[in-house]
């Protein structure tokens, strides 16, 4: 039976989703294709309808869960309170991409390079729009500092096996980054 474009597209989607939460909560190299195409409901036959490879894989499902972080608008503070909080820190599989799989990213192809570096891009010049717009003298910089410490926190958090470390690195970088986008405020 011939699918639709409509129902291409949509199992496609599913294929992406279902990459993108096994990849960020088992990496790359534990998941397996038979496993992302099981866990979108799908026959594995029905893969190379939609990729070449594992590795276009990579870089599509890195691409489409790097889209979907928050865009224009951003609430800068609810953002980094949400991002820092456990809840975040629990959910692997539907956290950040770049927290879950930018060191592993080294290791893949260029396209999936570029993918995580689109992503990260992205991500800067929507935080840096969002701190111009509450007044941070130095947004672009400010951006790029939160969104590495943020980062940087999240990942520590999750390796941690001390939840009271966990919880106060998460804490703590909250605060940091509150206390340095107030100072940084022309307000």
């Amino acid at each position: 039976m011939r699918v639709s474009r409509e129902q291409m597209a949509e199992n496609r989607l599913k294929i992406l989703d279902a990459a993108s939460r096994l990849f960020r909560a088992k990496g790359f190299e534990a998941v397996s294709v038979a496993e992302v195409m099981n866990a979108a409901g799908l026959t594995h036959g029905g893969f190379y309808g939609h990729f070449r490879s594992k590795d276009e894989l990579i870089a599509c499902a890195l691409a489409t869960a790097c889209e979907s972080t928050p865009g224009r608008g951003l609430d800068i503070d609810a953002y980094i309170k949400a991002y820092l909080s456990p809840r975040h820190r629990e959910n692997v599989s539907g956290g950040c991409p770049l927290a879950g799989l930018a060191a592993e990213t080294l290791r893949q192809t260029p396209e999936a390079r570029t993918a995580i570096t689109d992503g990260l891009r992205g991500q800067v010049e929507r935080m840096t729009s969002a701190l111009h717009d509450k007044g941070v003298a130095d947004a672009r910089q400010a951006a790029i500092g939160n969104l590495a410490a943020m980062v940087g926190a999240l990942v520590f958090a999750r390796a941690c096996d001390d939840p009271a470390l966990s919880d106060e690195l998460l804490e703590q970088t909250r605060a940091w980054i509150d206390a340095a986008n107030n100072q940084g405020s022309s307000a």
